[in-house]
């Protein structure tokens, strides 16, 4: 027998309890080691994931604009082809048969008025879904003198911009302007090779004469991401149609903006903002307005962050946590079971006015189709939309 002292007795349990520990987390591993080689869960191929695309795929549009004195045209075709196209991506599928969100940021660029020191160049919007906020910021946008640095805007907006990293997402710049793509220190060819490690297509829109934009290196700069050169005249002025379902439609979306219910911090401004926007649209034309009317009916106007009727059909959205104090003043005095009586009652309002706005734009658009010469039809729409069907039939897109 070995005679120990109260120290060396103290240290050999210690070692003991030590080498049990380590038997255990040994046997332990071993035990996760055959369980992890005799796993039943799926192996996910690369071809497999490819086929699961994202239930909520967002398409992210950047318009670059030359805000130049000599842009007066374009920006009014903008203002006026905004609705077209956000209509047209209501119709659009996903590979997976989901209905992508659309998002849209804003530059200008080439304005006096801005910053010598930031290239003429100045984001107005970054990505966003929010329609009303969209048309005002495109609305402010007026034209002065200045230089126009196409490369430098480019590389802007890639590294301001929060864009996707979903390689099955539609990601794409289309930048106007009249001046040589050359112009500005920063070489557009080291933007455009940025933007297509991003996976960003440039589309490029001369304003002029179709030679003198492939002259100036417009189609190079839209050639090297695969993207489209297109020449537009921004002075042409834009041919609308009217129909006879116009005035309709515009009564409906007055009773549409009695639906809204606003709430929180945000909600009186943001009404305010919808009604200033419905203003923007008539100021321009009637058809304009109608066409806004129709994009207010659609999937892609949704106000959840300050309307209670698009709000409740948010997944995590609570009632019960909208202070009383955040709630319009009419229904402050009731109780919670009232309020969402109400806003089932404005919801059903609202789906009956937006499905009886879609109805009469398809009677709408077939009276169009059937008046309109495609000479008529908005350059800038025109541009874009061909430029948008062809890019997003890659990424396995559709069109109803």
């Amino acid at each position: 027998m070995f005679n120990l002292n109260k120290i060396e007795m103290k240290n050999l349990k210690q070692i003991l309890v030590l080498g049990t520990i380590i038997l255990g987390m040994g046997n332990n591993y071993g035990s996760d080691l055959n369980n992890w080689n005799t796993s039943k869960d799926p192996i996910f191929t690369e071809a497999d994931m490819k086929k699961s695309k994202p239930a909520n795929n967002v398409v992210q549009i950047a318009l670059l604009l030359d805000t130049s004195n000599s842009m007066d045209g374009l920006i009014n075709q903008a203002k006026a082809q905004l609705w077209d196209i956000v209509n047209k991506f209501t119709h659009a599928k996903c590979g997976n048969d989901g209905r992508p969100q659309l998002q849209i940021a804003l530059y200008q660029y080439g304005n006096d008025n801005l910053s010598s020191r930031e290239g003429f160049i100045q984001q107005v919007l970054g990505f966003s879904s929010d329609l009303d906020e969209i048309s005002e910021k495109l609305f402010s946008l007026s034209t002065n003198g200045g230089e126009e640095y196409c490369g430098q805007v480019i590389q802007t907006s890639l590294s301001q911009l929060q864009w996707g990293k979903n390689p099955d997402q539609l990601k794409m710049i289309f930048i106007a302007g009249n001046e040589p793509f050359t112009q500005g220190k920063l070489n557009y060819k080291d933007a455009v090779a940025n933007a297509k490690e991003k996976d960003v297509i440039i589309n490029t829109i001369f304003c002029g004469a179709y030679e003198q934009g492939i002259n100036t290196d417009w189609k190079n700069g839209a050639q090297l991401t695969g993207g489209e050169y297109m020449a537009i005249d921004h002075n042409r002025e834009v041919v609308h149609i009217n129909t006879p379902y116009d005035d309709v439609i515009i009564r409906l979306n007055s009773k549409l903006n009695k639906t809204y219910i606003s709430y929180g911090a945000l909600g009186a401004a943001k009404m305010q903002q919808q009604s200033a926007q419905d203003n923007n649209a008539m100021e321009m034309e009637e058809v304009v307005a109608v066409k806004r009317a129709v994009s207010k009916s659609s999937r892609l106007y949704s106000n959840s962050s300050w309307d209670l009727v698009d709000a409740s059909d948010e997944k995590d959205f609570d009632m019960a946590k909208i202070k009383k104090e955040q709630l319009p003043m009419e229904l402050q005095g009731k109780s919670k079971a009232e309020i969402a009586t109400y806003v089932e009652g404005k919801k059903k309002e609202r789906n009956d006015i937006q499905k009886e706005i879609q109805e009469l734009n398809k009677k709408r658009e077939t009276y169009i189709a059937s008046q309109q010469k495609d000479s008529e039809k908005g350059e800038l729409e025109n541009a874009m939309l061909t430029a948008i069907k062809k890019q997003a039939a890659k990424k396995n897109y559709s069109w109803e």
